[in-house]
C-alpha cells in the first residue's frame, strides 16, 4: 500500500539567527511571497510564514541547519492520518513527533532513506 498524499500543505526552511532578517527580507522582497501570521504559540521563536496559493513556506531559525536532524521538512496532507501511521508500519519506518501543531493540523515525522524530515498530516474536518 502506498500513501497517496492529495497536496503538499507547507515546506518548512531553516536559516540560522543572524541570517533571520536577510532571509525574511528575501522571501518577502526578492521572491514576492505574502507574509501571514504564524500562530501565537510560535511566534516566540522567531522566523516567519509565508503564503504562496494553497502552500505555505515557513522560516524557522535553527542553529545549525545543515544537521542531519534538522527540522526543515516538506509537509504532505493525507485524507487519512491513520491510514499513513499504517503505511508507515508497512514500510518499517520509524514515527517521531506524533501530535497537532497549533494551527490544528494533526500530524507525524518520519525521516527518507537520506534522513529527510518528512511530515504527514491531516487537516481538521
Amino acid at each position: 500500500m502506498s500513501l497517496k498524499p492529495y497536496a503538499i500543505d507547507h515546506v518548512q526552511v531553516t536559516v540560522p539567527a543572524v541570517l533571520e532578517a536577510v532571509s525574511i527580507a528575501f522571501y518577502e522582497g526578492v521572491l514576492g511571497l505574502s507574509r501571514i501570521e504564524k500562530p501565537e504559540p510560535l511566534r516566540a521563536r522567531g522566523g516567519a510564514w509565508f503564503q504562496l496559493a494553497d502552500t505555505q513556506v515557513h522560516l524557522s531559525i535553527e542553529p545549525d541547519p545543515q544537521a542531519s536532524q534538522s527540522k526543515r521538512h516538506i509537509c504532505y496532507l493525507v485524507h487519512d492520518l491513520a491510514a499513513a501511521r499504517t503505511v508507515m508500519a508497512e514500510n518499517d519506518l520509524e514515527i517521531e513527533d506524533e501530535g497537532t501543531e497549533p494551527n490544528g493540523l494533526k500530524r507525524f515525522f518520519i525521516r527518507d532513506p537520506a534522513r529527510n524530515k518528512i511530515e504527514i498530516a491531516e487537516r481538521p474536518a
